[in-house]
């Protein structure tokens, strides 16, 4: 989809117990500066994302790290995430060994990740779906989304059910004619406060809503480009470059 024109000597023997102590004090600190990594690193590796997509009758459809969703009736678990009972649009969930409330439609919730570091991520990995495409689990200025990249895009692009489903006034935005499949559209460009995959944010997003219906939330070149990009075999790797 694209927008249209218009629009970084030997030591006497009085000295060798200093030099001990000495020796035994940086052995002392190079532990624990060594336990303080192993620390963070193992908290980093356990910190989990988990979104709560939808749900099936009484049970929770369920995404797990980028997973594909996964349907979990209360008291079952996935990928160490277990239900621990459903009402209505929202679940309760044990993850990470705290109790998490989550509704559908809320951003994905990280769960052991240490504090400040939600959005300091540099990396996403994307699987390959069904059909060939890359689809990612995200959010929308903190509201949750189904993506799928599309490097033919302009820019980050929905159509206007999902626009206002996330609570986006996308009248606002300016008027634009839009090259689609079926020949020019009217859409709305506007700015997004932010657009996130995992811990992955990018802020002041551009991003086009179109009056036509669309499955998913395309994920344009206004967020691909702040990445570089490479495939290796199913996988899409994006790795941060501003």
């Amino acid at each position: 989809m694209k927008v249209a024109k218009n629009t970084v000597p030997p030591e006497p023997v009085e000295g060798l117990r200093a030099k001990a102590s000495t020796s035994s004090a940086r052995t002392g600190v190079v532990c624990a500066v060594s336990f303080f990594l192993v620390m963070l690193c193992t908290a980093q590796v356990n910190a989990q994302s988990v979104t709560l997509t939808g749900m099936v009758g009484s049970k929770a459809l369920l995404i797990v790290d980028g997973s594909a969703p996964k349907i979990v009736a209360s008291g079952e678990s996935f990928k160490d995430v277990k239900v621990i009972s459903t009402q209505g649009d929202t679940a309760v969930l044990m993850v990470g060994g705290k109790r998490l409330n989550m509704r559908v439609g809320d951003a994905p919730a990280s769960v052991g990740e240490q504090a400040g570091s939600k959005s300091s991520g540099s990396r996403i990995v994307l699987s390959v779906g069904d059909g060939g495409h890359f689809l990612a689990q995200g959010s929308i200025n903190g509201k949750s989304v189904q993506f799928m990249v599309d490097t033919g895009a302009t820019a980050v692009a929905m159509g206007a059910a999902e626009a206002k489903r996330i609570g986006i006034d996308y009248t606002s935005g300016r008027p634009v004619r839009m090259n689609t499949a079926n020949g020019q559209a009217l859409g709305y460009l506007l700015t997004l406060n932010s657009v996130r995959i995992g811990d992955v944010e990018v802020q002041n997003v551009e991003a086009i809503v179109s009056q036509q219906s669309m499955p998913y939330v395309l994920l344009g070149n206004s967020f691909l480009t702040r990445f570089s990009m490479r495939r290796d075999s199913d996988q899409m790797v994006l790795e941060r470059r501003f």
